[in-house]
Order: structure tokens, then C-alpha cells, then sequence
């Protein structure tokens, strides 16, 4: 059991408040202790955030063969807060989108780690033109063999598809929603009309948004234009100031709302490492001054971490801490159907963690287990 009898606690997704916090278990169980810690006022607890875009982290990517890879990463996740995360693959190859899928449905968690709650499969099904990172000879037209073959080998692990929804048919895009994955238009060369029509079909979010998509023009407003006009459609944002620009960001919140927008940080396995040349997919990265890139310039994931996101979020939107929080953790859970996570209330599942103010990371807990404290942090 762990107990707080006087802490900050952001409430059921509304306030923080000075109260008491138990867990027993893998649960929050009551707000009514006169037993435990006094955690001073500095300190807030908050839920655990949950990335739904992330391919690697410390040297690590979802794509490697090698059976560790994925331990790695999710250990290392927890030192900025994540408790949760969304294993994403890449489009390569159907052999090694299978063995990346596999080893995903035969990940067993291990103490110390964030949980994976499944995949993103991001490709192989996009448009040439907004390849981005891609490798485009691995492109494939949407089709549901190839896509029941994944899902067999995730053992139904796959909760979101990033695809181009002008290349997927009404039947290709109702299969997925039948199988309760989340529709996602990215590395798309969609006009506006192709994204109302996917809609009616189960589209409900755009991928790193603004980034590989059709851009808005006065004609036809694109992917980027039904993503800020479509108030329905969840909207991913890689807040790191590369990948967008604090106005692009602000523009994008003002139509999105605080309820629509989810924050990722689609970062590879060069996050938590030095400067240096690492890999995405096929191709070599090179990582210099917190941008990581393709030998031609192009941006190739992130290096971001969640809490530093979130810092970036609430300075440049200017908001609460509690709406800042949502954008890590309700926001990814309502767009995930999420079932007892993202939120401290009875009976959910004891994901939290312990910042500040600034956003800085001291302690994170996943299944009310202690799995990262700051070194020279105690209670």
C-alpha cells in the first residue's frame, strides 16, 4: 500500500486539491488517510502520460529485431513521466513489420517500465508524395489481407493505423473500425473532401499534424485544413518548435480546442542520447542541436520528451496546469477508448506521477509501484 495523507492531487480531471491518496494494489482506492507521506506543497500528482506516437528511445527502436528492444525503451520511458505508451512501427518491409508486431504481442512487462498498451502502425499504407521518413519502395496499397496478417501477428494488439484515407476504401476503413482501431490521416496527400468522406467511415484523428500532410491552400484546404475545420477529428502535435512553430501551435490549439488536441512526441531511439547517427526505419539520422534528420534535410522523429512537451505546451497556450495535463493524459484516453487510465479516481489504475510546477519529473509510479525516482529525491 501506498499512502499520502496530505498532497497535491489532481482530482478526477478537474482541480488540484490538498487531500489525502491511497493505492492498494494496482489501484487508487481512497482519498481518506491520516497515515503516510506529507508530500510538500512543490509537489503535484498527476496521472501518468501516455504516449500514443513514440518509435524508440535510449539507443532503442520498435523496429529492431533484437528481443530487448522494447524492455529498453519502456524503461527508460519513466523518467519523463510516461507510464503508458503506444509501441509505433514504420513502414518497411511486410517481414519486419510482422516481427516488430510479434514482439510487441509477446512483450512481457517487467518492473521499472512503462506499460505497452499495444501499437501504433504508422504506414505502410501512405501516400508517396508525404512519405516524410518513410522508405517509399515499402509502400502498400490499403488492403485488408495485409491488415488482418498484422493484426494476427500483434494478437489484436494494433489500436491505431496511420494511413492515407484518399488511398483506403469505405470497406478497408470500416474493417478497422470493426476491429476498434483508430483511424489516423497521416503522410497523406488528401484533399478535403477524401477527409470528409473517410469520416463517415470512422477517420477520428490526424498524425503529427502539419507534418507529411497536404497542406492548406485557398482552394482545397487539405489534410492540414480538415484537421484545424473539423472540430470531430482528434489532432496529434509534436511540440518540440521543429516540427511546428509556436504560431502554426497556437493556430492549431485555437481550432482544436483544449479537449481535441493530443500531445506526442514521435521521438526515436536518439531521445535520452548524445548528438550523434542513429537510425529510423531504413535510414540513417543524424541528431544535432535537438533536431534529428535525414541526410537531405528532412525531419525524422523527435528527440522530445513528454514533460518537456507538456512545458512547452502550457507556456505557449497559456494555460492551467490541470488543462496542460489533459493534453498527456484524458485527451490521449478519450481519443484511445482507454479503459481506468488517465485519470486519479477510485478505482482507476494507479498511473501517476510527481512534478512540479516547471514540469520537472521526481517520482513516477505505474500499477502503484514505485518504477523511477530522481536521484537525491526523497520522500
Amino acid at each position: 500500500m501506498i499512502s499520502f495523507k496530505k498532497a497535491n492531487v489532481y482530482l478526477n480531471n478537474k482541480k488540484i486539491v490538498r487531500t489525502s491518496l491511497v493505492v492498494e494494489g494496482n489501484k487508487f482506492t481512497s482519498f481518506k488517510t491520516n497515515k503516510g507521506i506529507e508530500l510538500p506543497n512543490k509537489y503535484i500528482i498527476v496521472p501518468g502520460f501516455i504516449e500514443e506516437h513514440i518509435h524508440g528511445a535510449n539507443g532503442m527502436d520498435t523496429m529492431y529485431p533484437n528481443k530487448n528492444a522494447l524492455d529498453v525503451i519502456a524503461s527508460s520511458l519513466v523518467r519523463s513521466g510516461t507510464t503508458s505508451f503506444l509501441a509505433t512501427t514504420m513502414t518497411m518491409s511486410r517481414g519486419a513489420i510482422k516481427k516488430a508486431l510479434n514482439n510487441v504481442s509477446n512483450k512481457k512487462y517487467h518492473p521499472g517500465e512503462a506499460k505497452i498498451l499495444g501499437v501504433h502502425l504508422e504506414g505502410p499504407f501512405i501516400a508517396k508524395e508525404y512519405k516524410g521518413a518513410q522508405d517509399d519502395k515499402y509502400i502498400l496499397e490499403p488492403n485488408i489481407n495485409d491488415m488482418k496478417t498484422f493484426i494476427k501477428a500483434s494478437n489484436h494488439k494494433i489500436k491505431v493505423v496511420t494511413l492515407a484515407p484518399e488511398k483506403a476504401s469505405p470497406a478497408f476503413l470500416t474493417f478497422l473500425k470493426k476491429n476498434h482501431i483508430v483511424i489516423s490521416a497521416g503522410h497523406s496527400n488528401a484533399k478535403y473532401q477524401d477527409v470528409k468522406k473517410a469520416m463517415k467511415y470512422g477517420l477520428g484523428c490526424t498524425t503529427h499534424t502539419y507534418n507529411a500532410m497536404s497542406k492548406l491552400h485557398h482552394r482545397d484546404i487539405g489534410l492540414v485544413g480538415a484537421a484545424l475545420l473539423e472540430k470531430d477529428l482528434y489532432a496529434e502535435l509534436i511540440l518540440d518548435f521543429e516540427h511546428v512553430s509556436k504560431e502554426a501551435a497556437e493556430i492549431l490549439f485555437k481550432n482544436k480546442g483544449k479537449d481535441k488536441l493530443v500531445l506526442i512526441t514521435d521521438s526515436m531511439e536518439a531521445r535520452y542520447k548524445k548528438s550523434g547517427t542513429y537510425h529510423l526505419g531504413t535510414f540513417p539520422v543524424y541528431v544535432e542541436n535537438g533536431r534529428a534528420v535525414l541526410k537531405n534535410g528532412q525531419l525524422a522523429g523527435s528527440i522530445l520528451e513528454m514533460n518537456v512537451a507538456l512545458r512547452n505546451a502550457k507556456e505557449t497556450f497559456k494555460l492551467s496546469l490541470e488543462d496542460t495535463i489533459n493534453l498527456a493524459s484524458k485527451n490521449v484516453r478519450d481519443n484511445l477508448s482507454l479503459d481506468k487510465l488517465g485519470e486519479i479516481k477510485i478505482g482507476n489504475l494507479a498511473d501517476f506521477v510527481i512534478i512540479d510546477k516547471d514540469f520537472n519529473v521526481y517520482q513516477t509510479y505505474v500499477n502503484g509501484k514505485l518504477v523511477y525516482s530522481k536521484k537525491g529525491f526523497n520522500l
